[in-house]
């Protein structure tokens, strides 16, 4: 299995670096399960007191993986929403209640779902690359 997400502790600081470079970090299933399993260890490991989620490579996330999704392409379109209420919206809540701080720092790129979640963080550190974008 690849690792999508990878996790480092560190003097009470876990770092989650979001890890599909060659893909801008785009999100697919497997990582969204991932960052929900790493988002659980945090929430109960009390030796954690803070949590940055940053992105590998030149951006940060450039959102859903559209690639990822197995459609007919003579189907109707995928349901886009589908994909926020299964898994951005529940993302996005766990963070806001996370009872730690959670800081993005923001490299490149940070696209639709990628804006959402480091939007949806109580501080976002961007570099001077960063461009944030979200909706068309």
């Amino acid at each position: 299995m690849m690792e999508f997400i990878l996790s480092h502790v560190e003097k009470g600081v876990m770092t989650l670096t979001l890890n599909r470079p060659e893909r801008l970090n785009s999100f697919n299933d497997e990582m969204h399960a991932q960052l929900a399993e790493s988002l659980k260890q945090a929430e109960r490991d009390d030796t954690i007191r803070c949590l940055l989620i940053t992105g590998a490579g030149r951006g940060f996330c450039a959102g859903q993986d559209l690639n990822d999704r197995n459609v007919d392409p003579t189907g109707p379109a995928p349901d886009l929403g589908m994909s926020v209420e299964r898994f951005y919206n529940p993302l996005v809540r766990r963070l806001a209640k996370l009872p730690k701080p959670v800081i993005c720092a923001v490299n490149g790129v940070a696209a639709g779902a990628g804006a959402t979640l480091a939007l949806g963080c109580d501080i976002v550190i961007a570099a001077r690359s960063a461009k944030i974008r979200h909706g068309v």
